[in-house]
C-alpha cells in the first residue's frame, strides 16, 4: 500500500511540473500579447513553482532509495527537505505577487479582457488538474506542493473575474486588490504548513498520535510494571517512529516473556508506525533510562 502510494506521488509530482513549466512559458508570451501586468507578474511566479515543483519531483524520487550505511532509516526525509524549500520559495513568490499588487494599485495598467479572459480559462483547467492530482497527497511535500497549485487556481479565477468585470466597466484595480486578498490566503496557509514541517523535522511529537494513551495502554497490560524513556516521531509527516523501555514484573518463564511481547505488539499495531523498538527489562535489572525518566 505504501509503495503504490510513492509511485502515485511521483507521478502526481512530474505531472504538475510538466504543465506548470508548460504553462509558464505560454503565459510569458500570452501576458505581453494582452498586455496584462497580472498575468506577466504570475508567469514569474510561476516559473519559481515550476523550479520548486521540479525540486520536489527530484526529491521524491530521492526519498524512496532503500536504507544503507549512511541512511539507517532510509531517504524518506528527503521529502520533508523538498516541502521546507518549496514552503520557503513560496512565501519569497508571495512576497513578489504582493509588491507588484502594490505597485498596480498605485498605476493601474489597461489590458484586453478578451484575451485575459481566455488565458485564465486554461490557466484554471491546467493548475486545476495538477491541484487536484496533489488534493490527496500524504506526505508533507506534496501538500506544500498542492497550495503552490491552489494558488495558482485561485489568482486565475481572480483574473478571470476581474476581466469579466473589464468587458463591461474599466476598473483595473480590482485585479491588484484580488491579488492581495488571494496571496494573504496562501501566506497564512503556507507559513502554517511550514511549522508542521518544522515540528516533523525537529522530531516533534506527531499531532495524530497521543503518547501518553500509549503508555497508559501498555502499563494496562499484565506484566507490565512501567514504561519509561519513550520517543515518538515521523520520518516525514506519514511514516511514524516509535521506541520505548517496557519493565516487566512476575515473569517466570521464556513463554510468559514470548506472550507479553505480542500483546505489546498488538497494542502498537493500530497505530501508524512503520518502525517500532521497545527494549524489555526484567525484575532485578537496572535500567540508566529509566533513573534519568523519574529525575524528569
Amino acid at each position: 500500500m505504501g509503495d503504490h502510494h510513492h509511485d502515485h506521488s511521483g507521478k502526481n509530482l512530474r505531472i504538475a511540473f510538466l504543465l506548470n513549466l508548460g504553462f509558464t512559458i505560454l503565459e510569458f508570451i500570452g501576458g505581453v500579447f494582452v498586455n496584462s501586468i497580472a498575468i506577466i507578474s504570475d508567469a514569474v511566479h510561476d516559473l519559481g513553482d515550476s523550479f520548486a515543483l521540479g525540486f520536489a519531483w527530484y526529491l521524491d524520487k530521492k526519498s524512496k532509495q532503500k536504507p544503507d550505511g549512511k541512511y539507517s532509516f532510509g531517504y524518506a526525509r528527503f521529502s520533508l527537505l523538498g516541502a521546507a524549500i518549496n514552503g520557503i520559495i513560496l512565501i519569497a513568490s508571495s512576497v513578489f505577487v504582493i509588491y507588484e499588487a502594490v505597485q498596480r494599485l498605485m498605476t493601474p495598467e489597461h489590458s484586453n479582457a478578451k484575451g485575459m479572459i481566455a488565458f485564465a480559462l486554461v490557466g484554471i483547467a491546467v493548475n486545476g488538474y495538477a491541484a487536484w492530482k496533489l488534493s490527496g497527497g500524504k506526505t508533507m511535500n506534496e501538500k506544500v506542493v498542492s497550495w503552490h497549485l491552489l494558488e495558482d487556481v485561485l489568482g486565475w479565477v481572480a483574473i478571470l473575474i476581474v476581466a469579466i468585470v473589464l468587458l463591461f466597466k474599466d476598473v483595473p484595480y480590482l485585479d491588484p486588490a484580488l491579488s492581495l486578498v488571494i496571496t494573504l490566503y496562501i501566506l497564512y496557509n503556507v507559513i502554517k504548513r511550514l511549522r508542521e514541517t518544522t515540528l516533523i523535522f525537529l522530531q516533534g511529537v506527531p499531532k495524530d498520535v497521543n503518547q501518553r494513551e500509549i503508555e497508559d495502554r501498555l502499563v494496562a497490560l499484565y506484566h507490565v510494571e512501567s514504561v519509561h524513556h519513550t520517543h515518538i516521531w515521523s520520518l516525514e509527516g506519514e511514516n511514524h517512529v516509535f521506541s520505548t523501555h517496557v519493565k516487566l514484573c512476575n515473569i517466570e518463564s521464556l513463554d510468559q516473556l514470548k506472550s507479553v511481547k505480542e500483546e505489546l505488539k498488538d497494542v502498537l499495531s493500530v497505530y501508524p508506525f512503520s518502525n517500532c523498538t521497545i527494549e524489555t527489562e526484567l525484575d532485578g535489572e537496572t535500567c540508566s533510562m529509566e533513573a534519568q525518566h523519574d529525575n524528569e
